[in-house]
């Protein structure tokens, strides 16, 4: 070994050892005849000091070192001068007198600092073309032994529960998923492909077919989309499946283990054991989404009834039109400036919506319980009756000095709206306590969404969903009625994870590809190898998939799963270190019998 320790371990009672430490230069301060290096590894921080007087070979090689050489030192661990201890460092009350260094390798000066400086104002296309450094600071090296530590702690949680981890093909068949496969081909089936797996949704359910009752998976996942700061188009999630349980028992176990892992991660508390369960339909009434952040209150509110005969044509016309009419609160906000609800007002059209209407109540009602000109600051409040006023007063809830904001539009356009804009006042008004974990359950969801472009229904998690028991009398005469055995779990309004009881039975499994609009020929050449197991004594089972990649940025407090992956992909899925996806060559092509044909654009296609 080139080190008798790590740079983070050496205390107190070390003092008077001789060790041996190696690593990277993280600052160097020459004070003429003392050198200070602070010498780096994964595990933290040493200072090590070299004096020209007790080794005058070790001050003149220290005095060549720059940041981030690669060097070792051999020397004697001493306190710290009194008034110099470092009480923010492991290994601040300690020192190590050298008498040896040995350069291991120079290094060229980095693009970026290293130590911490200027941490949060590097351009990201930087730290990502340059990953190997970005990856030596101190916070990305600490997300890394947080996803290790992540990924340890749901390893021990399922072994010790007799789950059995079992890895699935990589190379696979393409299936319509609800995401683009990404397609690999095949040089010894020429015109032939695998695809890479979107999940191992239907080898999992195959491995209850064989009986294996509790699997799970740290699995690799592939899914040829567009990207966001949640999504990459290679991600990990933590894939699992049971026999003979019902949706009760999978989130049963999910939420004992969620609680269990999450003390060793965070320090932060859980708001609510158990974990509070909503339904679909009252997540998207009260919070406009399927994944509600349940740290902080402001729930939407229905105004549609109140106003449906309005004067208020815009209030009016959108019920009519078969919109809704919804709001939200935001806690004193009364005395916003014009400019301040104007900016909200540009907040919400970034998400379709044609604007904002608001009522600022500044004072309480009479006696009467009438809003006068003087309780209120609005700019519709002439264009309403003081019946209308009042209702959408008391709907609202509110206290004076508080504001209330409306959208009248779609109802998908006021949920989309209004979800982001109680997230942007939770910000704004400092309401979202950031010490608190607030975990929750969304179940009920539909089993079906029409699709409109492509004139049928889509399955709103997979294929392989079962529906309600009581609702598969409806999934051919109304399919829109069909609520699914599925439930999600949700952590600070990202859901972290979703599952389903799936379908076991080949009859309705059938039927469910009919509803999707599949020809017998179609899913017998994609499916078959599924219905064909499930004749042969399919067990009832179901899973549930938690994104370990996201769960990891949560638990690192970071906005983007880009943090927490080692080497990810830009928001446009290039790797700007590697300079992925390349070409690659004619021969290596024409073995793999792929022609390229030239990608058309304005500038190359013919006129006219």
């Amino acid at each position: 070994m080139l080190k008798t320790h790590n740079c983070g371990e050496l205390t107190a009672a070390d003092i008077g050892q001789k060790v041996t430490l190696a690593g990277w230069v993280n600052r160097r301060r020459d004070h003429g005849g003392l050198i200070f290096i602070d010498l780096r590894d994964r595990w933290g921080l040493t200072q090590v000091t070299i004096d020209s007087e007790a080794s005058p070979e070790a001050h003149a090689a220290a005095a060549q070192l720059r940041g981030e050489y690669v060097v070792q030192v051999h020397g004697t661990v001493r306190a710290r001068p009194e008034g110099f201890e470092n009480p923010n460092l492991a290994t601040g009350a300690i020192e190590v007198i050298i008498h040896d260094v040995n350069i291991l390798n120079p290094a060229k000066t980095p693009p970026f600092y290293i130590d911490g400086r200027d941490a949060d104002s590097v351009d990201e296309t930087l730290r990502l073309t340059y990953r190997y450094l970005d990856l030596r600071r101190a916070r990305m090296m600490n997300n890394l032994v947080l996803r290790h530590q992540l990924v340890r702690a749901i390893r021990e949680y399922f072994s010790a529960r007799d789950f059995l981890e079992v890895e699935t093909p990589i190379l696979l068949k393409s299936t319509p998923e609800g995401a683009r496969d990404f397609i690999v081909p095949s040089r010894m089936h020429p015109q032939k492909f695998y695809a890479l797996p979107q999940s191992p949704q239907q080898l999992k359910q195959l491995l209850m077919v064989a009986g294996v009752e509790r699997y799970f998976q740290i699995a690799r996942c592939f899914r040829d989309e567009d990207l966001r700061a949640d999504r990459q188009p290679e991600f990990t999630q933590l894939d699992l499946e049971m026999s003979f349980v019902d949706a009760s028992d999978i989130r049963g176990l999910i939420e004992e283990m969620l609680i269990e892992v999450t003390p060793l991660l965070s320090d932060k508390e859980i708001l609510a054991q158990p974990f509070p369960v909503i339904t679909y339909a009252e997540a998207m009434a009260k919070y406009g989404v399927d994944r509600p952040d349940l740290r902080f209150g402001q729930t939407l509110f229905d105004l549609s009834a109140i106003v449906a005969e309005s004067e208020f044509g815009v209030f009016r016309n959108a019920v009519a039109n078969g919109g809704q009419v919804k709001g939200v609160v935001y806690p004193g906000g009364a005395d916003l400036t014009r400019r301040e609800i104007d900016e909200l007002t540009d907040f919400v059209k970034h998400y379709g919506a044609k604007g904002l209407a608001w009522i600022g109540v500044t004072d309480a009602p009479d006696a009467d319980g009438v809003y006068g000109d003087d309780a209120l600051r609005s700019q519709i409040s002439k264009f309403l009756s003081p019946r209308e006023i009042s209702a959408i007063v008391q709907s609202a809830s509110v206290e004076p000095g508080d504001l209330i904001l409306i959208v009248a539009d779609r109802p998908g356009v006021v949920a989309q709206s209004l979800s982001n804009l109680r997230l942007e006042i939770g910000k704004r008004a400092d309401l979202i306590p950031q010490d608190k974990l607030a975990y929750c359950w969304v179940v009920d969801f539909p089993l079906l969404e029409y699709d409109e472009d492509e004139e049928r229904w889509q399955a709103v998690h997979h294929p392989f969903t079962s529906a309600r028991d009581e609702d598969w009398q409806y999934l051919e005469s109304d399919p829109g009625r069909v609520l699914a055995k599925a439930y999600d779990v949700v952590l600070n309004g990202w859901e972290i994870g979703g599952g389903s009881i799936r379908i076991y039975r080949s009859d309705l499994q059938d039927r469910m590809f009919k509803a999707l609009g599949l020809s017998s020929a179609e899913t017998e050449a994609q499916f078959g190898h599924l219905l064909d197991a499930f004749q042969y004594g399919a067990p009832p089972h179901g899973g549930i998939a938690l994104g370990i990649d996201r769960m990891a940025a949560l638990f690192a407090e970071t906005s983007t799963i880009r943090d927490v992956i080692a080497f990810p992909k830009t928001a446009a899925g290039t790797d700007l270190m590697v300079d992925a996806p390349s070409p690659v060559t004619d021969a290596q092509l024409k073995e793999l019998h792929i022609d390229v044909r030239p990608v058309k654009t304005k500038s190359n296609q013919p006129a006219g």
